[in-house]
């Protein structure tokens, strides 16, 4: 039970996340209105989703340092989870465009960067699926993953400050936290960052472990 209480803390963060988030006054802003409710949930979709390819590069790294396939493993289910999120993030993000900028995929460099990282990442698998040999698949893959975190970040957060955003914070538009992110929303907007977060690296875990099963149970066999 002690090993779990980040677990029950995730959990409980989440729900609240999503009541408060749909039930909690938010600030009434020209444009925006109540679609800015999909900050609670947007965001730390993408927050969680670079959480999970930072633990799978650093993974990928350690694998490349000691063969170890259970670093391997974590890798992998590590950009398994992030792909998920990733694809959430879409899906918030075009459904917030849609009502905010008239359009669900306008041509904003930062939403065709995160498309890109997210075929980028879906590469990934595609290529541990056509080596069969399981060394050299986790090797290759490694390597592959060591370059596509930083031309990720390059193309979600670089990219996007140095040419015109739609949005906030990039392209010499105001953060959030400039103009709208009151007190209100920061009680619903940290505790929903940081329960997802949670709940990502939970979920990780999960298939990490079903994986070292199946491993065990193919072995068997």
């Amino acid at each position: 039970m002690r090993n779990n209480w980040w677990k029950i803390l995730a959990f409980l963060l989440v729900i609240y996340s999503i009541i408060g988030g749909l039930l909690m006054e938010v600030p009434h802003l020209p444009i925006l209105n109540e679609s800015v409710r999909n900050l609670y949930f947007h965001v730390p979709m993408w927050f969680s989703m670079i959480l999970l390819y930072l633990i799978s590069v650093i993974y990928s790294i350690k694998y490349l340092a000691s063969a170890n396939e259970k670093h391997d493993l974590i890798a992998v289910e590590s950009v398994n989870t992030g792909i998920v999120f990733g694809l959430l993030g879409l899906c918030t993000g075009m459904v917030w465009a849609n009502f905010t900028w008239g359009a669900p995929w306008p041509n904003d460099p930062k939403l065709n960067g995160s498309a890109i990282a997210t075929l980028m990442y879906l590469a990934y698998i595609v290529l541990r699926g056509s080596v069969d040999e399981e060394q050299k698949r986790a090797k290759i893959s490694a390597i592959y993953n060591v370059f596509a975190f930083p031309i990720m970040i390059v193309l979600i957060f670089v990219l996007p400050r140095m040419t015109d955003s739609l949005h906030p914070g990039n392209g010499g538009n105001p953060g959030f936290g400039a103009y709208d992110l009151d007190s209100r929303m920061r009680t619903v907007f940290y505790p929903a960052v940081l329960g997802w977060l949670l709940t990502a690296t939970w979920i990780m875990t999960l298939k990490y472990r079903t994986r070292i099963l199946q491993n065990k149970k193919n072995q068997i066999q």
